[in-house]
């Protein structure tokens, strides 16, 4: 599993501790799921402007949010040659201003943003409370398994 990632913010400073355990989440997503390694995710940081930029031309909603995600894979196409499972895009501001909100690290927010949006990538949604439930359930054994918990 290959995590490609693009800093393209200045306002946080990204510690390499962040940048390995985000790669870690999204392994052990994969993992979790019974999915193989072989694939590649491309994970931008990004700032407030950039991601309200990128939600409103995409979601047609003209807000800063916290994460996007773009998904790849399709069952439609055929098998790529490379397997690239999709990108993931996190504002970084918003994740600090989210950890502080919700009393946690910096670290756990962008890890959760991380693992929330690689089940995105593999399909999982939370458009009704028992997708949303089953994609929490999920996200938070990836988070227990990893060792990055609230607090």
């Amino acid at each position: 599993m290959e995590l490609v990632v693009d800093n393209r913010q200045t306002n946080v400073e990204i510690e390499e501790e962040v940048i390995i355990t985000l790669e870690k989440a999204a392994k052990e997503s994969l993992a979790y799921e019974g999915w193989d390694q072989d694939f590649e995710v491309s994970l931008s940081l990004v700032d407030n402007k950039e991601i309200q930029q990128l939600n409103k031309t995409y979601r047609d909603k003209d807000c800063p949010t916290d994460v996007l995600s773009f998904p790849m894979m399709d069952d439609d196409d055929p098998v790529m040659e490379e397997k690239i499972l999709g990108d993931i895009v996190i504002s970084v501001e918003k994740a600090v201003e989210q950890a502080e909100e919700y009393g946690h690290s910096f670290l756990r927010e962008m890890t959760y943003l991380t693992v929330h949006s690689m089940f995105h990538l593999m399909g999982y949604d939370h458009m009704d409370e028992e997708s949303t439930k089953e994609m929490r359930l999920k996200e938070e054994a990836v988070l227990t398994k990893l060792g990055v918990n609230r607090g």
